[in-house]
């Protein structure tokens, strides 16, 4: 999967930085630094899927950011991150 671009809209950064106290840089991140991508759910849109992250911030942090990819922009669209839970660090460092 090519990820050209990142978008994170404005109401969804509020609600990380609220919830998750994740930031959208955070995010972008996990998602530059070649994570481990995995199919979450069929999106809405036709051919507009929901996907798992699993990475690591520059800073270190393990996060789960969970995406729409919109293949025919080659564009990702955050939707949700959080800490990735114990049992997700262990699958992410045993591959």
């Amino acid at each position: 999967m090519r990820i050209d671009f990142i978008i994170c809209p404005a109401r969804i950064a509020e609600k990380l930085e609220a919830k998750h106290s994740v930031t959208c840089r955070e995010a972008r991140q996990v998602l530059l630094s070649q994570p481990r991508i995995r199919f979450a759910e069929k999106g809405y849109t036709e051919g507009e899927d929901v996907y798992a992250a699993f990475g690591q911030t520059f800073g270190g942090r393990y996060l789960a950011v969970f995406f729409i990819y919109k293949p025919t922009a080659k564009t990702a669209v955050i939707i949700s991150a959080r800490d990735m839970s114990e049992r997700e660090r262990k699958a992410y460092g045993s591959k």
